[in-house]
């Protein structure tokens, strides 16, 4: 009897999993709340140089008197000669040390605290690109923990280096000390979700792992998104938002006494004691009665198995990642994988962090992207059993990188810019680039052979973060040139497009086990076939239903 056997009587989409999903649902709140923290700690509302003049002045009456000049935010004015709205007014030589700030939603965030805006700008850019140099090791790191002392110790240590960056970050006021504090909170990034994610779907059926557990991810994580931006509002500050965002991570302690280790796990440490408990406590809240007689035939299975496993042990080994560098195709492969996730992930980071000098609050955009994400995940699973991996990973690119160019060439135009024709761009924007996303990483993960699976998908995980670490710094373009983000992005994901279409179709294939396989798989096939194929998938699909459902009838007869 083998794992699945033993967990189906177990119960394996009853009680415990459906706890398991709550408790999956809370941790993607809390991951969602601080992964973007940093974003929301960085706002930075408008804001003019100060001067004594109009210490006493309106806003509007304020950006009245700046708009004339090319540069608003950062110009000085020696003088203003009287006037109201500043027409004579002289510039000064000098740099700005002082500003008035038009608190959104009256939040003080870092940056007008410690008046990181104008020349200053870069340092909260420059930390927030340690965020992602942190997460790149945090994700090597935990990952080798969870493989060591188990899934549920490493999201523990995990998500308590996320409350210990965040919480210290509260007491920086200097680059280095912000760049420092951005790095421990980054290990947890990534680490503190997909080792649970690996955990839950080591313990849910495949049906309630389709369906359940991605409306579980999207939806409680654009709730975090939500709530990050809404607490912030409501306690007004950034020290006190940090203070709250972070302490929730420390509830995940709690993990420790109530989700069970991965029994899976165990039985890889030959820990098959350990994981009956575990199975039996399963069982147990599940309210099904499960016989020695069966635990008995999982203990005999695992046994076997791994006399077997340990026979092969020399030979398993034989497979290696920098194996897949041997052969020609599974070499090019390879750095087209890699290519991908260095183009999609900052890609991915970019858009969902650029809500900023939009024509609207950052506080309501956060939320209307985070909207998008629950739709999104629906409309990428959908794409993905109709037409392939390859058909939705290669249009939805492409009409990312064509939205994103086009929200560019509104930003563009300044002040004559129409923000309802701009926000929904953003938006789409943002609903596309979460389907190229998650499509494109199941692309090339499916195309990694199964015996370098795991590392690969590490290092292609790695090798996007890295990437990620320009991300911060494509932002800050805006504040030379409004639309070159936006541009920059547009370009990249229609480089990404073409990247795919060199990569064979996955959809209804049997994927490759060995690195011999992986040098197979798809030859012959060339750039545009998939598209020849949809049809016939289509028709083999329904001839292969219709059959079934044909035996289906004279078995019941």
């Amino acid at each position: 009897m083998d794992f699945d056997e033993i967990l189906a009587k177990c119960g394996n989409s009853h009680r415990y999993q459906y706890l398991l999903l709550g408790f999956y649902g809370f941790l993607m709140v809390v991951v969602s709340m601080h992964y973007f923290s940093q974003n929301v700690i960085s706002f930075v509302p408008d804001h003019w140089c100060y001067h004594e003049q109009l210490e006493n002045r309106s806003i509007a009456e304020v950006e009245a008197v700046y708009k004339q000049f090319d540069k608003p935010s950062c110009t000085r004015l020696e003088t203003l000669n009287g006037d109201l709205d500043g027409r004579h007014a002289t510039v000064s030589g000098e740099q700005c040390d002082r500003w008035i700030y038009n608190y959104d939603f009256g939040f003080r965030s870092m940056n007008t605290e410690l008046n990181w805006v104008c020349d200053a700008a870069y340092k909260a850019r420059v930390g927030q690109s340690f965020f992602f140099v942190g997460s790149m090791c945090g994700t090597l790191i935990f990952g080798l923990l969870g493989d060591r002392i188990g899934r549920v110790k490493a999201v523990i240590l995990a998500n308590w280096c996320g409350f210990l960056g965040d919480f210290s970050t509260i007491f920086t006021s200097s680059l280095t000390a912000f760049s420092v504090t951005r790095f421990v909170s980054g290990l947890a990034a990534d680490a503190n979700s997909y080792l649970m994610y690996i955990l839950v779907i080591e313990y849910v059926s495949p049906s309630l792992r389709n369906v359940g557990l991605n409306m579980v991810m999207g939806i409680f994580y654009s709730l975090g998104l939500i709530g990050a931006a809404w607490l912030a509002v409501l306690v007004g500050h950034w020290r006190m938002f940090l203070l709250c965002s972070s302490l929730p991570l420390l509830l995940v302690t709690l993990f420790y006494f109530l989700v069970q280790e991965s029994a899976q796990w165990l039985v890889t440490r030959n820990d098959i004691d350990g994981a009956v408990n575990r199975l039996r406590r399963v069982a147990k809240i599940n309210r099904r009665v499960v016989s020695d007689e069966d635990f008995k035939a999982f203990r005999s299975y695992c046994h076997h198995h791994y006399r077997k496993t340990a026979a092969n042990a020399a030979e398993q080994q034989q497979s290696k990642l920098l194996d897949m560098l041997k052969t020609p195709r599974m070499r090019s492969s390879a750095f087209k994988i890699l290519l991908i996730f260095i183009i999609v992930v900052p890609c991915y980071n970019t858009i969902a962090r650029n809500v900023e000098g939009l024509g609207i609050s950052p506080f309501i955009l956060f939320s209307l992207n985070a909207l998008m994400l629950p739709p999104a995940g629906y409309v990428q699973g959908f794409l993905q059993d109709v037409a392939g991996r390859k058909a939705t990973a290669v249009s939805w690119m492409t009409l990312t990188g064509i939205l994103a160019t086009a929200a560019g060439l509104v930003i563009s135009l300044g002040q004559n810019r129409n923000v309802i024709l701009l926000v929904g761009l953003t938006l789409v924007t943002r609903f596309g680039v979460s389907i190229a996303d998650g499509v494109s990483s199941q692309l090339c993960t499916e195309l990694i052979p199964t015996c370098v699976r795991g590392r690969g998908v590490a290092v292609a995980h790695v090798a996007g973060f890295a990437a990620s670490f320009l991300s911060p710094y494509i932002l800050h373009l805006g504040t030379y040139s409004k639309p070159a983000p936006t541009i920059i992005i547009g370009l990249l994901f229609l480089s990404g497009a073409y990247v795919c279409l060199l990569l064979p179709e996955t959809r209804n294939k049997k994927l490759p086990m060995s690195l011999a396989e992986g040098e197979e798989f798809g030859k012959g096939e060339r750039m545009f076939d998939f598209l020849r194929q949809l049809r016939k998938q289509d028709s083999a699909e329904k001839e292969l239903e219709a059959e079934l459902k044909s035996k289906e009838a004279q078995e019941t007869k």
